[in-house]
């Protein structure tokens, strides 16, 4: 089946076209502006001038709606699925934080089988001096072995953040990018010497740049330095607490309009009242909308993306049409999926967002479906 969306502002390549329609058959687009002339179709969606832009990717969210990705039931994970489309995202890499063996081969048979577009490991191969929220008895060195036996079962995308200053031979770097996985510096005390190392080696972004990481000082920029001078894509998390609005406006103003990636981080309890939560093997308190372990480190977060994208706009003083790169095409070129999603264009997914003049969500189309509103 056919269908064209037509009468909105479309946004492509960093700019919005008006009156642009776009024609979909089942869950892909299939032509877009003039091509869409002559192709006869099932149904018509009025965009009634609403900005139309591509659905959001989040390649670093840990659950929401009540339910970590650790520890979900197959049911709920295709419930948070849901939730995270309502809200703009309609592309989701499952990110595992710190757990046991048993839980992880458990979490990632039940991702993939909930048709998740990738997984992204941020737990385990950590640096202590740089844990977070996560429970110290689970941080184990890096180790190529125990990688592989949880890339043998990944068959989807798959980021991997770790301490990559601890891989002192580079053999968990080589098998991760063997297994095709993308690669991003997390929970590290790494000097400037050792970020520019593991770049070489292949790691290409900042896992929630500034947070679990040495602070920029004059004496030894560290990966943040590094990251501003063109080490890679940076994540954020603008939700105004990890990261206060002036370092927001001087990361995108030195990570530019590219290489910026919008993060969530979110916890299992996005969404939710104030209460007790849990996350890498840590329990968490959770009020106010700020998440915290019992020793007072920030756990995650409940952020929605698309508050992050208006967030980034305010912080940073970013229009627009440069701010939906950083939560669409920008992290699905991070992690290997933009010939897929992430972008209005002929092959890719029908995941879209109409958005009226008030900068609200007012439809989302996944997969070529519109969702209902609640």
């Amino acid at each position: 089946m056919k269908t064209l969306l037509r009468g909105g502002s479309v946004w492509q390549s960093g700019s919005f076209w008006n009156d642009c329609p776009i024609i979909w058959e089942n869950e892909k687009i299939i032509a877009v502006g003039d091509a869409c002339q002559g192709i006869a179709v099932d149904r018509v969606i009025e965009a009634n001038g609403m900005r139309v832009l591509p659905g959001l990717v989040d390649v670093h969210t840990h659950g929401r709606a009540g339910y970590d990705f650790g520890t979900a039931t197959e049911e709920q994970m295709q419930e948070i699925k849901l939730d995270y489309a309502r809200h703009g995202v309609t592309s989701v890499f499952a990110t595992l934080a710190s757990g046991t063996a048993e839980e992880w081969h458990r979490a990632i048979a039940l991702i993939q089988a909930c048709g998740y577009d990738g997984i992204h490991l941020e737990g385990n191969f950590l640096n202590p001096a740089k844990k977070g929220a996560h429970a110290p008895s689970l941080i184990v060195s890096p180790d190529a072995s125990v990688l592989e036996r949880f890339l043998e079962e990944i068959h989807i995308p798959c980021h991997i953040s770790a301490a990559y200053e601890l891989d002192t031979d580079g053999s968990f770097t080589a098998c991760a990018l063997q297994h095709g996985a993308t690669l991003g510096l997390a929970h590290t005390a790494a000097t400037a010497e050792q970020t520019r190392l593991a770049l070489a080696r292949g790691v290409t972004s900042f896992t929630h740049l500034y947070n679990a990481m040495p602070p920029l000082h004059h004496r030894e920029g560290g990966p943040v330095a590094v990251a501003f001078l063109g080490g890679g894509y940076g994540e954020l998390i603008a939700d105004g607490m990890h990261v206060c609005p002036e370092m927001i406006a001087l990361a995108y103003k030195c990570l530019g309009a590219d290489k910026t990636v919008l993060i969530t981080d979110s916890m299992e309890g996005t969404g939710c009242p104030d209460g007790e939560y849990h996350i890498a093997g840590m329990p968490v308190n959770l009020k106010n909308g700020r998440a915290v372990t019992p020793d007072g480190a920030l756990a995650g977060s409940t952020l929605n993306l698309w508050d992050g994208v208006k967030n980034l706009m305010k912080f940073a003083s970013v229009p627009l049409e440069d701010a939906i790169a950083c939560a669409t095409v920008n992290p699905a070129r991070m992690v290997g999926i933009d010939a897929s999603v992430g972008s209005i264009a002929v092959g890719r997914r029908a995941d879209l967002l109409l958005v009226d003049n008030s900068l609200e969500i007012d439809t989302v189309v996944l997969c070529g479906e519109e969702l209902k509103k609640q």
